[in-house]
Order: C-alpha cells, then structure tokens, then sequence
C-alpha cells in the first residue's frame, strides 16, 4: 500500500491536501529525492541527503530534514506501507513554503526551514532492468550552465516533453544534449556508454544530473567522465540508471545499438 506524511498526518496520497500558496506548488520552487526502499530499509539515504542538501544551499534554501529527523518518520512510513520484504519508491519534498503575495520574489532575510514546507510519499514499486529504445531529442537541452541543471527540482517540464517527442516517434525515452550538442543525459536517468570496455558517462560540467548511482559508479572506479559526441560508435553498449532502474538501450534513433545483455548485476553492485 502506498502512504503520504505531509504537515504531521498521514494518509494517502490522493487524500492528503497542502495550501494553494505553496511555492512548490505554484512555482515548482522545491526539492525532491526518490529512495529506493529495499529489505525494509533506505538504500544510499545518506548519498541522497547529501545531494538534497547541497542542492538547497545552491538554490538559497534552508537546510531540509536530516537524517536524525527522517529516520522515525521513515520507519513508520516503511512500516505502515508494510515493506519490510519487498521494494518501494521513498519520494522526500521539500518546498520553499507559503506565497506571500503574487510574483516570485523571495522573502527577505536569510530562509528558515520554518518557512519551508517537507512533506514525503511511500509507493511499492519494482526496480525495471528490461531494455528500451531512444531518440536523441531534437526539442529539448539541457542548459550546463543554469544552477537548476545541478539539482533536482520539481520542475520536470522539459524531462516531460522529451518523453513525449521520444514517444510521438514511436521510442520509448529520449536522449538529451546540452547546448554544445554533447550527450548529457536521458530524460529521468544519467547515461552510460560500454566503449572499448570501459565504462563512460558525460561530466557533470555537461549539464547532467549529479545522480546518485552515477555517483556510485565513479567513486567505486566503474565508469570514467568523459564529454561524449551524440552519435554512437560501432561496438557501443548505451545503459540509462538512475535509482529504480538500469535500462539498456536497443536502439537510438532507429541505428541499433549492441545489447547489454542483464544490466541488474551491475545496478545491484552499487546498492
């Protein structure tokens, strides 16, 4: 069963309410994590707080909940959405808080976690390995040098239309570029490509999401930053991971690409 936490009260989703006048939800003026819930526990919680709070300090926020704070509310949801065998999706919000007036001015004065709203979401959901096919997007880019390119916001506007280009020709995902015309990333996920056996993925200075199984494949020596044409070489393996998912790519654009073969192991060899 799925479960909400928002305000002190839980409940579902569906059921749950926040004020009109939230930032969030006026002006996608927040913060999210999604946690993959395994073995009833949190899987690189503290790589994904990290990450949540360098991305408030970028974007001139207060600091969002801990993990002393998180850890009994992560618990109870755990408990409550009865995954203390199987796998869910942990999506942890935090907005800026209420709108003063019309605009998107910011309160003056430094920001206060008082003044911002956290709220999180518990969904059963089930890690996907299967293999997909993709277009490079010929709509959207992604901009390296705008600080929201560095976070995750919930802004997903432009993550959405390349899914809906991907799928109008008749593909399941899109690629996408940056503005140089390098690859940067897929539309929810950090790329990998299998060349010449080694593991490559676009550096961060491409505009990509600092993901946090991205992460994991640098710091354990499993992959290399490398900027990235956008067409593919012969031989090519392309993979899209990020943290319920690794998924090989069969195609781009029509041109067929190698397979991959069983993309779990290596997914789970970062857990």
């Amino acid at each position: 069963m799925s479960v909400a936490w928002i305000d002190g009260q839980w409940g579902d989703a569906a059921e749950l309410s926040m004020p009109l006048n939230d930032r969030g939800l006026q002006l996608a003026d927040g913060l999210f994590e999604t946690v993959l819930i395994a073995g009833g526990k949190p899987q690189l919680l503290e790589a994904h707080l990290q990450r949540w709070q360098r991305s408030a300090a970028l974007l001139g926020m207060a600091a969002p909940p801990d993990h002393a704070l998180l850890e009994p509310l992560l618990a109870e949801a755990i408990a409550r959405a009865q995954l203390g065998n199987g796998t869910g999706a942990l999506r942890l919000n935090w907005s800026r808080g209420h709108q003063q007036d019309r605009g998107i001015g910011l309160p003056e004065g430094p920001a206060l976690p008082e003044q911002h709203r956290f709220w999180l979401q518990l969904t059963p959901t089930t890690p996907t390995f299967s293999p997909l096919t993709a277009i490079v997007s010929r709509q959207e880019r992604r901009n390296a040098a705008s600080l929201l390119s560095q976070c995750k916001t919930f802004a997903y506007g432009q993550a959405i239309q390349a899914r809906r280009e991907a799928q109008r020709a008749g593909a399941d995902d899109a690629v996408l570029l940056n503005g140089s015309g390098e690859l940067c990333c897929g539309s929810t996920a950090n790329l990998l490509v299998r060349r010449r056996g080694i593991w490559l993925t676009p550096p961060l200075a491409s505009g990509c999401l600092p993901g946090v199984m991205r992460g994991r494949l640098l710091q354990l020596g499993l992959a290399r930053e490398q900027r990235l044409a956008a067409s593919p070489e012969p031989g090519d393996k392309w993979l899209l991971i990020n943290s319920l998912s690794c998924r090989p790519l069969r195609s781009l654009d029509g041109q067929r690409l190698e397979p991959w073969g069983d993309a779990e192991p290596l997914w789970r060899s970062l857990l």
